[in-house]
């Protein structure tokens, strides 16, 4: 499972997921949009990053979008989601992966119900430029797994910004997903 607003979804999130794809041997990722981020204000509408990720990932077999969250409605908690998918795809705990970047784990804290999440999934860790294991209490550092993967330094944010500074976002998101943001007034 790979969580997340993917707004929008750049080509960081998708070589990170192929390259867990095949490093872990999965059967598939499965992207799930958050319908409503905790702590997040102003993303965009649900309907344009759905769309977006939808287009992102629509060439790749391996990949799957899940509108878990988006059925389920209000805030996104990654406790629930992992709860509810676990019930759907009837898997315990050991099969199950939660893919996170180094960002998100540094807050992971924070998250409702974090020492449950690491015991209900296993907890993959995709390191991003300036993460340091030392900022990360030992409670969760021994149950997270780190991915050996070469490290991108792309983000969504960078994107939004760049687009609102009318810079270039070539190469950061996939064609479609960038004349999506083009044709739809999206970040301006």
């Amino acid at each position: 499972m790979f969580g997340g607003t993917f707004d929008p979804p750049h080509i960081g999130h998708l070589l990170v997921a192929q390259t867990i794809f095949e490093v872990e041997n999965f059967d598939k990722i499965v992207f799930i949009p958050t319908f409503k981020t905790p702590g997040k204000n102003n993303i965009t509408d649900i309907k344009d990053r759905l769309a977006m990720l939808r287009m992102a990932v629509i060439s790749n077999p391996n990949f799957e979008i899940s509108d878990l969250e988006i059925q389920r409605g209000g805030t996104s908690y990654t406790i629930d989601t992992i709860s509810e998918y676990k019930s759907d795809q009837d898997c315990d705990s050991r099969e199950l992966h939660y893919l996170i970047g180094s960002d998100s784990l540094q807050i992971f804290h924070t998250w409702k119900e974090p020492s449950e999440i690491l015991d209900e999934c296993q907890v993959i860790v995709a390191i991003r430029p300036g993460f340091r294991p030392s900022d990360i209490s030992n409670w969760i550092l021994r149950k997270v797994r780190f991915a050996s993967i070469p490290r991108f330094e792309i983000s969504s944010s960078t994107i939004r910004s760049r687009w609102q500074e009318n810079k270039t976002i070539r190469y950061m998101v996939t064609q479609p997903v960038w004349e999506y943001i083009n044709d739809h007034g999206i970040y301006k």
